[in-house]
């Protein structure tokens, strides 16, 4: 058993890091196996296909994650009034944060993995998330929603893909913006320093009241 779970973890390990850096489609499960150095079957006896590893490499941080943000948003709820989308964006920081104890750096792994997720149009992994997760997910479009009431169903629906883009983008370009950073205006910052400056950006983007075209 000891030595089966070791297989099935250093194929995890390798996907992952191919994964981000790569891209799931550019990504062949013969550079996997060479990687993690396991042989084809094993992949093929742990998960059965490529799609099923893509979404067990993203479930080991989905399993932590979504249930500890849905758990701090619900928290925000017991206040007697409306928590603020600054409120409710900082809520995940705990969160994301801890993903960094399922691997070293993982909070970032995790958010390129997703980022990867739309930007290769993976539509099993939207089947996946909405089957899986999709009550922590509903927790947070609400909690977001009744924080802005103003905003329709539909424009929030964009706003909050432009939201989700714009922490991907920033995370995965995290290490050249702190060397920029530190090179320019002598900042120095870890990861939740730059998650904390991009909270009051995105906030106030879903906030932003919706000019009429007529």
């Amino acid at each position: 058993m000891a030595g089966r779970t070791d297989t099935k973890t250093r194929i995890l390990d390798a996907a992952e890091k191919l994964f981000a850096e790569r891209g799931f489609s550019e990504t062949s499960l013969r550079l996997i196996t060479s990687k993690a150095e396991v042989n084809l079957a094993s992949v093929n006896y742990h998960f059965g296909s490529k799609k099923e590893l893509i979404r067990a490499v993203l479930a080991r941080y989905l399993d932590v994650f979504m249930p500890t943000a849905a758990s701090e948003i619900k928290r925000l709820h017991l206040a007697p009034e409306h928590a603020s989308l600054n409120e409710i964006f900082s809520a995940l920081i705990k969160p994301l944060l801890e993903l960094n104890k399922v691997r070293n750096g993982g909070t970032i792994i995790f958010l390129q993995l997703l980022g990867r997720g739309y930007i290769e149009s993976q539509g099993h992994l939207r089947w996946f998330i909405t089957t899986h997760y999709g009550q922590h997910l509903t927790t947070f479009v609400q909690a977001v929603s009744a924080s802005a009431p103003h905003i329709p169903p539909a424009e929030m629906f964009w706003r909050l893909h432009f939201t989700l883009g714009t922490i991907v983008f920033t995370m995965a370009s995290a290490d050249a913006l702190n060397e920029i950073a530190a090179s320019d205006y002598g900042e120095h910052n870890n990861t939740e320093a730059i998650i904390r400056k991009v909270i009051p950006y995105m906030a106030a983007g879903v906030a932003v009241p919706v000019i009429s075209n007529e």
